[in-house]
């Protein structure tokens, strides 16, 4: 039975555009209410670390409604904490080289100058062979993150924005658009390290750089790095690749710069340098990559005294490395995606390239906390732990042997009460033009096989990104459409990662129509083999699948229902609104000013004659990303056009959505609008 609010919330579509700043009190259904209520219980686990001797796992875990620091053996039994704090959040657990000392972030400190008690993070360090109380290493004033410990233990280095009045991401709330643009109150983060013993704070990069992330040498003394000139927002898509001494003042030598390149590499994006142990080489992750963080590629090394091209080691390959780590003289431990799973492998490099062997495949996503994929190691590489996740088991943290003897082990039970209140995964795979294509299917809730059923299809961002299983948090997602008694189709179509580098690029100066082809072939081949009801088709997705929902809905009349969140209507306008128009170009072939033509032909606005289908459109006031005049344009078109539509923009957010209330309400108006329009009462 519908409640008033879902009525309420539909018939937003004949008013207009809402602002949610605290989202009033409302009637809401009551399954909408149990699902989120549901996805707020999971304890999540926000970094794990393993110690080199293979003998402890450190991690941190929502206790109380905060992340606190834990130490366990390494078979995850007696967990418990190593610090005295309450009330106070611990993050980014990494163990020191002794296996004896653990550095981590703690708020705890109180009132720095300037900062709001309990918003400044500071460089904490604990002994956990003794009862001595955790060390606060630094006094910030400024945003903190990335720890990683000097190979000799003496020193912690991290990155840091000195002054900052937000997080160092794109997808962060915007700065207001206030004074000189571009020029005033720019935040520059750079790579600076603190002594153990405690002490003054060094900065070791140029104050000209903004760096994303950085590695040290195997005997510390040099650092590799990506950067580029700020505003760091901007410009990750144009970083370069640097190596120095690491010292302050040193001079930077400049590795790779795929703007002066030829060859596949060219215009394109890093990521993820390492260090060959001998320090003669680094390895990165260099591809077409459309966020920072989602990181893809091919795995290319280089010199690390520079003078020489980068070299592609593994041309060819069918899957997408995320993370990488040497393990041997000639030998890469990788995560990468592989259509739709993670996947561990060591690469054995080699004049020829490289060969790679699997050392487990599993349908969950993994990762440390650091970056994409990332896994915690012992000083012998024998052993790593990581978080998993998946569709159907909540996060816990996970020890698995690198030999390949046997799957990786679940060591903790966190969320081992959680069951799924949404339905089965099933991987679906199938052929476009030329291409193999892999997606996710959920099963509504209570499924029965006799009935017929609504499926909404979910379009991932990106575009370079891969929807591989995990559980849900409380935010827009497929799980909880599925709840309520819908397939839920979410596919991988060429752009995606896990089905090689060719793969990603090909949807460049296609955006909306191979990758939509793909789309609609998936939803034709499960329509095959599934009782879905081709009359009850919704259509969504956020970012890229934002654009994707836009654009889709203007090409074809399939889908009943749509909700865009932070979508791209026009990308001609929007290449001069946003604060990321360096992304465009790898993917566009040109700016908007050289070549308008290929950007107009992607712009759903440009088709919005054709559009029958209710579209509820959502977006971030504060939205550095897809900024929210790209869905008033949108809105703006589907109301004069007579479209059912609604625009609901959320005071302060960005591009991801930091408050709970924002992610609880605009799921709530989702689930609402696609229950609406999907029924099938009107068939």
């Amino acid at each position: 039975m519908r409640t008033q609010w879902i009525a309420a919330a539909v018939a937003l579509a004949c008013a207009g555009a809402a602002y949610a700043d605290s989202p009033a009190k409302r009637p809401e259904d009551p399954r909408i209410a149990a699902i989120l209520d549901a996805l707020g219980k999971v304890r999540a686990i926000g970094s794990v670390s393993i110690s080199p001797d293979a003998k402890h796992l450190a991690w941190t875990v929502k206790t109380n409604g905060k992340p606190v620091l834990e130490v366990a053996d390494v078979d995850g039994r007696n967990a418990h904490r190593v610090t005295a704090s309450k009330g106070c959040s611990e993050s980014e657990a990494i163990w020191a080289p002794d296996s004896r000392h653990l550095a981590f972030l703690s708020d705890c400190a109180g009132k720095a100058a300037g900062v709001e008690e309990g918003k400044q993070n500071d460089i904490s360090v604990v002994d956990v062979t003794t009862k001595a109380a955790a060390k606060r290493l630094t006094h910030l004033t400024g945003y903190v993150q990335g720890l990683e410990w000097r190979p000799d233990g003496k020193a912690i280095g991290f990155l840091y924005v000195p002054n900052a009045t937000r997080r160092a991401s794109a997808t962060a709330a915007a700065k207001p658009q206030l004074g000189e643009i571009g020029v005033e109150g720019i935040e520059v983060q750079q790579v600076a390290t603190v002594d153990l013993s405690g002490g003054a704070v060094r900065t070791l990069t140029p104050a000209g750089l903004h760096i994303y992330e950085f590695a040290f040498s195997p005997n510390g003394d040099r650092i590799a790095y990506v950067g580029a000139e700020p505003p760091g927002d901007n410009n990750w898509w144009v970083a370069k690749l640097y190596a120095q001494p690491a010292s302050a003042g040193a001079k930077a030598v400049t590795l790779v710069d795929t703007a002066k390149l030829s060859g596949p590499l060219k215009d394109l994006q890093v990521a993820v340098p390492r260090f060959s142990p001998d320090g003669a080489k680094v390895a990165f992750i260099g591809g077409l990559m459309s966020d920072q963080g989602s990181t893809g590629g091919d795995i290319w090394t280089v010199p690390a005294a520079g003078g020489a091209a980068p070299v592609d080691v593994t041309p060819g390959i069918r899957t997408t490395p995320a993370w990488l780590t040497w393990t041997a003289p000639n030998r890469l431990l990788v995560g990468e995606h592989a259509a739709g799973a993670s996947r561990v492998s060591s690469y054995e490099l080699g004049d020829g390239g490289s060969k790679a062997t699997t050392l487990f495949e599993t349908p969950m996503s993994i990762g440390d906390g650091r970056l994409s994929m990332s896994l915690s190691l012992t000083a012998d590489a024998r052993t790593a732990v990581f978080t998993a996740s998946s569709f159907d088991k909540a996060p816990e943290v996970q020890v698995a042997s690198l030999d390949g003897s046997a799957a990786p082990k679940t060591v903790t039970s966190f969320n081992a009460g959680l069951k799924p209140s949404w339905g089965k995964a099933e991987s679906i795979a199938w052929t476009n033009e030329g291409h193999d294509v892999q997606g996710w299917l959920l099963y509504p809730a209570n499924y029965d096989p006799a009935k017929r059923y609504g499926m909404i299809v979910s379009i991932h961002g990106g575009p370079a990104a891969a929807v591989t299983p995990r559980w849900p948090g409380v935010g827009y997602g497929g799980a909880p459409l599925s709840a309520l008694g819908y397939f839920v189709f979410m596919p991988n179509p060429r752009g995606s990662y896990g089905q090689g580098e060719a793969f990603v690029q090909a949807n460049r100066k296609d955006f909306g129509y191979g990758d939509l082809r793909d789309v609609l072939a998936g939803v034709d081949a499960i329509e095959k083999t599934h009782p879905v009801d081709d009359k009850r088709l919704g259509l969504t997705g956020w970012s890229y699948g934002g654009f994707m929902t836009m654009f889709g809905v203007t090409q074809t009349g399939r889908f009943r229902a749509a909700v865009a969140g932070a979508g791209i209507s026009n990308w001609q306008s929007y290449y001069g609104q946003n604060l990321i128009d360096q992304w465009m170009k790898p993917f566009f072939g040109a700016s908007v000013y050289d070549d308008p033509s290929v950007y107009a032909k992607s712009s759903a606005i440009n088709f919005i004659k054709q559009v029958k289908t209710p579209t509820l459109v959502v977006v971030g006031e504060r939205d550095a990303e897809t900024p929210a005049p790209q869905s008033f344009e949108f809105w703006h078109a589907l109301r004069a056009q007579g479209v059912p539509t609604s625009l609901v923009v959320y005071a302060g957010e960005g591009h991801g959505f930091a408050r709970d209330a924002s992610r609880r309400d605009v799921l709530a108006r989702a689930l609402a609008w696609f229950d609406q329009y999907l029924s099938g009462k009107g068939d």
